[in-house]
């Protein structure tokens, strides 16, 4: 049975020189080439987008709508793709819940452990869940701290209504709120904050029995700039775009919730215990920790999910996660670390024959953490994944079954097909990356006699073998 590939013909997406290439599926294949040769051209914006586009046409349009959306490449033909799953650096955003453990699903085999075995017996493991009614603290609502506005960073005493008093964005001069309060002839618009009296600065800000208590009472629907703010930007979706968190950040205070003091769960959850501990004190855990923790765990009836959880943290242990805990929030996370937070979840699918698509997943990693990476990619592979990785690291391309370059220079000088084949012939071929890596690298990058199956280009851009 011949091999299987992903066979490109006339790619010219964007500066890609009408590329011809035939890819090995079940590979980790590394992408290289200097700065804008083309590389993401070829593995992101045409392999990725026509392969997210294809497999969003199997599904209905109202599906479509909801998913992300791809822009089709320029492509003559494009064969023996999969779906795609892209592994970039973008920060994990998430709701105001999302952790560790939620976003790995570490922390759904945890509260399935608890539901079966804890003490005293709470329930389902909806019990344990901070995103249901069921399980989270009524007080905090599962976000395990409380956010109150931070009323006096509102207002400017010393401008006027018309000079920017009013400090939140979109309530200024000319922003989408000001008129609420500058055109209802309750206020006077030019006279400093300051010199106004208690009462009207209450009735600005508060409305209610304040704004009903002014001589020249505002419209019956008024209300007052905490209560708009707050509905605004503390009441409504939990997915937050960055300039509403910008926001929240500048003029609101958090503490932890006086309640469950951070663990998010109501009262019975929070009391249930596993080997003497409560599921809040685990999450707190580092993962090696909280491993050894778990495989204390010897009842027969969770065996498998004692199994399935300890599988899950020792491949974040693997990719040099280990200093983490399940507790912590999504949106604290560093590219590079929500990266790896993604493989690890990919790892604990039963999901065969994809393609995985990364993006420089070493960029700013210990050379430990880079060993890390290693394996884990490796891993996707040897699942029965192919795995494209767009990178320059020596220590990702060793370990690749083949390395492809496009280049050989940026922009126009780029898009072409420079070098197909193994590192160790790519050490013994004359190109931009292998001439930076003996450079940079000469430990690892030696010249040696060129292999019997690696591919260059000629000056007039035909292939030859070396």
């Amino acid at each position: 049975m011949p091999e299987q590939s992903i066979r490109i013909r006339d790619a010219h997406t964007h500066n890609l020189d009408h590329l011809d290439l035939d890819i090995r599926r079940n590979r980790l294949i590394v992408v290289a080439g200097v700065s804008g040769s083309g590389k993401s051209s070829l593995v992101f914006d045409t392999i990725a987008a026509e392969a997210g586009h294809e497999l969003n046409e199997t599904f209905p349009p109202f599906t479509r709508n909801r998913l992300p959306t791809w822009t089709r490449p320029q492509v003559g033909s494009l064969e023996g793709l999969s779906p795609v799953i892209v592994v970039d650096q973008r920060r994990l955003g998430g709701n105001a819940r999302s952790t560790v453990g939620t976003i790995t699903d570490t922390w759904t085999y945890l509260r399935l452990l608890f539901s079966r075995v804890s003490e005293p017996h709470v329930g389902e493991s909806t019990s344990f869940s901070f995103n249901d009614q069921a399980g989270m603290c009524p007080t905090c609502s599962g976000l395990g701290e409380v956010v109150t506005s931070a009323v006096e960073r509102f207002l400017d005493l010393d401008r006027s209504l018309s000079g920017g008093a009013i400090r939140l964005p979109g309530f200024g001069n000319g922003g989408y709120w000001y008129t609420k309060y500058a055109d209802i002839g309750s206020f006077d618009t030019d006279t400093p904050l300051r010199d106004w009296t208690p009462g009207e600065r209450e009735a600005l800000l508060y409305g209610g029995k304040h704004a009903a208590a002014l001589g020249t009472r505002p419209p019956s629907d008024y209300e007052g700039v905490v209560a708009r703010f707050e509905r605004i930007h503390l009441r409504t979706s939990d997915s937050l775009s960055d300039r509403k968190r910008t926001t929240i950040e500048e003029f609101t205070e958090t503490s932890p919730c006086p309640d469950c003091r951070g663990d998010r769960l109501h009262e019975a959850a929070r009391t249930a215990v596993i080997e003497g501990r409560t599921i809040g004190e685990l999450s707190r855990m580092e993962i090696p920790e909280l491993r050894e923790a778990v495989r204390r765990v010897e009842r027969p009836e969770v065996s498998s999910v004692v199994q399935a959880l300890v599988e899950r943290l020792d491949a974040m242990i693997t990719i040099g996660l280990g200093y983490l805990h399940l507790a912590r929030a999504t949106t604290t996370l560093s590219g590079g670390e929500s990266q790896r937070i993604k493989a690890v979840k990919h790892l604990g699918s039963s999901l065969i024959e994809m393609l995985y698509v990364f993006d420089e997943p070493t960029v700013g990693l210990h050379p430990h953490d880079i060993d890390s990476m290693v394996t884990l990619l490796s891993q996707l592979r040897d699942r029965g994944n192919s795995v494209l990785v767009v990178e320059h690291d020596p220590a990702v391309m060793a370990v690749a079954d083949e390395i492809i370059e496009i280049g050989p220079e940026a922009g126009s000088g780029g898009g072409r097909l420079v070098f197909q084949g193994s590192f160790s012939e790519l050490g013994a071929a004359d190109t931009p990356t292998s001439r930076a890596l003996a450079a940079r690298h000469p430990e690892v990058v030696a010249p040696r006699s060129p292999g019997a199956g690696s591919r260059s280009v000629t000056p007039d851009g035909t292939r030859c073998r070396t």
